[in-house]
């Protein structure tokens, strides 16, 4: 279809806090890096979330004719317990506790990290580099750092010096935190500490003798920095400036703060161009965490086999629910929103099937019944304005309430527009927002289908036999779980209420 904009895309930069428009670095081209998964566990629905949002990203900056290079890491090494640079490595930490290797741990959670991003149907991003596959470039940086003289090395581990840095750029911006209060609201260092100042973050850590994951280094066999692994594998593949710079809300900082400095005090200028975080998830309003048993899966959310919901829920499902809610909003998870996100999802579908089978009008009045174009620019101002799905959804239903009048001949529109009313709305639910036509787990569209389909044939049969009870039982029953059966002159169809 011909590209149809109506405003300019406009984007929320977090290092700025307001919405500026979007003007790639070089026209027509998109560089963007997501943090993606600390590959030690199943990953969590609260990342899915992250993930999902850029995926959307990334599916609409495609639409709208940007070529985009899309960057999504897996960090395999290195992201110690503590975000400071402290404690141990979660791998490692995972590894020992399974008494496997490490890469073990690494390989079964990026499998299962691919397997249920292919589940909610997430494109792949352009590249998906590793952090140990980056050791080379990282330790580069490191050196460069160091020359310029924003790092020093103790006892074989090399720090970030952020007061130094400090003196020449402003640590803290991105999160809107100033050094002085940290300093103020931080505890003393203790006699055993390598650091010179608390703020101080790793870029290279000595690695111990019972230390399986380690590297030679001009500092000593040792291992990286978390924050350093994002620096080094955004510039090598986008370059030392690139357009965006995703992640979840809880990165800001000190991550992405500390990829920022580390970015500053190698290049001499800022990395990114626009930073976009996504908000977190909670659960039953309360933050999902496997201490307090407040936490699901995304497969126990696909199988049922959970005790926080009352069924089992398709990805497209979960997908839908999640893309009711702005990316910048937190979102919370409850059996009531997922049901009714579903009731939702199975009528938005409905309305597509329908509209496949309508034929447009040739009536002089058709085009006034529904305007079509005016509603294709409430589409794309909605996206446009830092890619606002729930406003989005809210016009795909305002078509869906369309499509059903025609359906029931109390409005017309013109085989033109209904071709483009068609075309638009595979555009926005399949190719931007990522749904699946076949809602594909147990309470899927197609199954449902089925099982209506069944039981209009044996009240079909029972109205043949006169068995008027049996007939008005099917559709009453169907009526109280929300399926409202209607007889036409092609038969009976049904809709899910």
């Amino acid at each position: 279809m011909q590209l149809y904009k109506s405003q300019p895309l406009k984007v929320y930069n977090s290092l700025s806090g307001t919405k500026e428009l979007f003007e790639p670095i070089n026209e027509g081209h998109v560089g963007m890096y997501v943090c993606g998964p600390t590959v030690y566990s199943n990953v969590h629905l609260g990342n899915c979330r992250t993930f999902m949002s850029f995926d959307m990203i990334f599916r609409y900056l495609r639409h709208l004719g940007y070529k985009v290079r899309y960057v999504r890491n897996i960090t395999d090494a290195g992201h110690l317990e503590d975000d400071a640079g402290e404690g141990e490595d979660k791998i490692a930490k995972k590894a020992r506790l399974e008494q496997i290797e490490p890469m073990e741990v690494v390989q079964r959670y990026t499998v299962d990290f691919h397997e249920i991003l292919q589940k909610f149907n997430f494109l792949p991003p352009s590249i998906e580099p590793t952090a140990t596959g980056h050791i080379i470039e990282q330790i580069e940086i490191i050196k460069d750092i160091l020359e310029k003289g924003f790092a020093y090395e103790t006892n074989g581990s090399v720090y970030f010096d952020v007061q130094k840095f400090n003196t020449t750029y402003e640590y803290g911006k991105l999160s809107g935190r100033k050094l002085e209060d940290m300093i103020a609201n931080t505890r003393e260092l203790t006699a055993q500490d390598e650091k010179r100042n608390p703020q101080d973050f790793a870029l290279w850590k000595k690695a111990e003798p019972q230390h399986i994951m380690r590297w030679p280094s001009p500092w000593g066999d040792g291992f990286p920095g978390w924050h350093l692994e994002c620096t080094a594998m955004s510039t090598k593949y986008l370059g030392e400036t690139f357009d965006i710079h995703g992640g979840g809300m809880d990165l800001k900082f000190p991550h992405h703060e500390c990829e920022i400095a580390q970015a500053e005090a190698s290049n001499g200028h800022a990395p990114v161009k626009y930073w976009l975080h996504a908000n977190m998830l909670t659960l039953n309003g309360r933050k999902m965490a496997k201490s307090t048993g407040n936490n699901i899966l995304p497969n126990e959310i696909f199988t049922g086999e959970n005790s926080i919901l009352s069924k089992a829920f398709s990805p497209s499902v979960v997908r839908f629910f999640m893309m009711q809610a702005h990316y910048t909003s937190i979102l919370d998870l409850s059996d009531e929103a997922l049901l009714a996100s579903e009731k939702g999802f199975i009528r938005l579908m409905e309305a597509i099937e329908t509209l496949e089978k309508l034929k447009g009008s040739t009536s002089q009045q058709a085009e006034a019944d529904f305007e079509v174009t005016a509603w294709r620019q409430k589409c794309y101002d909605a996206m446009n304005d830092d890619f606002n799905t729930p406003v989005l959804i809210a016009h795909l239903f305002e078509a869906v309430k369309q499509i059903n009048l025609l359906k029931e001949g109390k409005r017309s529109i013109s085989e033109e527009d209904r071709a483009l009313l068609q075309q638009l709305m595979h555009v926005f639910v399949f190719d931007v927002l990522g749904l699946e036509k076949k809602n594909n787990g147990s309470s899927g569209m197609d199954k449902l289908a089925d099982v209506v389909q069944l039981l209009i044939q044996l009240r079909n049969e029972a109205r043949s036999n006169r068995d008027f009870e049996t007939s008005d039982k099917i559709r009453d029953q169907l009526a109280e779980i929300g399926i409202q059966l209607k007889d036409g002159k092609e038969g009976t169809s049904f809709t899910v209420l």
